[in-house]
């Protein structure tokens, strides 16, 4: 009687790995995550739409350094920036159990609660544009939304690069190719980009947010459900091929 070829040396044993592993990940709570991320950022956005509207202190005039004079408008990058509403949603997308799902959204409300708290007591704004952006697709809409108050630290950036670490963590851990993940990093650098180049923050916020952002990234990889067994724990895609 033949015994089983082992896993590691099966045929195309590891793309299945990878993909298995993703897919679990996507289709486990999948509506609670939807609707969740969703709820999520509409509460969000009210916090921030009313400090915007509503600063409880002198609002400051963020400075230009160099870069930001440099830098010329770019409306093209208009959808890089608004991208970040699809990104955000992948991490969290991403998560395994309920149990590190919650833990996700702990994280990430403490980090928009911690900026937020920030806009509270010290409001800052980008120093007014020196070109018309209204005649710009979806410049007008953009302006009229988000406007240029509640600068530093950029939440985009920081929303972006926590996920983008959190994201990396999970293609790793899933040993997914490393195309993958250079497009999860390209994906963030475009956003980050796009804040200065459509100029909504200057480098300031954006360097501001990134730090903020890992703040809450690496200690967020630390302290969460089975961060110690992980690195012994058997590999999900394993576990969904023996059990085939």
């Amino acid at each position: 009687m033949h015994s089983p070829i082992p896993l590691h040396l099966a045929p195309g044993a590891q793309a299945s790995t990878w993909t298995a592993d993703i897919w679990l990940r996507v289709r486990r709570h999948f509506l609670l995550k939807a609707v969740g991320t969703t709820v999520f950022t509409w509460l969000f956005f009210i916090g921030y739409f009313h400090l915007l509207r509503n600063p409880s202190f002198p609002v400051e005039v963020m400075p230009l350094t160099p870069l930001d004079r440099l830098l010329p408008f770019q409306p093209y990058l208009l959808g890089p920036y608004l991208s970040l509403w699809v990104y955000v949603g992948i991490a969290p997308g991403l998560q395994l159990t309920f149990r590190e799902l919650v833990v996700y959204g702990l994280w990430i409300g403490g980090l928009c609660i911690t900026g937020l708290g920030i806009f509270y007591f010290w409001p800052t704004q980008i120093p007014p544009l020196a070109i018309d952006a209204s005649g710009y697709p979806g410049f007008t809409m953009l302006q009229g939304v988000d406007a240029a108050g509640n600068a530093c630290p950029s939440m985009h950036v920081a929303v972006a690069i926590f996920t983008a670490i959190r994201i990396e963590d999970v293609l790793r851990e899933t040993r997914t190719p490393a195309g993958w993940r250079v497009l999860n990093w390209a994906w963030f650098a475009a956003i980050a980009y796009s804040t200065l180049a459509v100029k909504q923050h200057v480098a300031l916020d954006v360097a501001a947010g990134a730090l903020l952002g890992m703040a809450f990234a690496l200690p967020s990889m630390r302290w969460r459900p089975g961060a110690r067994q992980r690195e012994d724990a058997p590999h999900v895609g394993a576990d969904i091929i023996r059990k085939h």
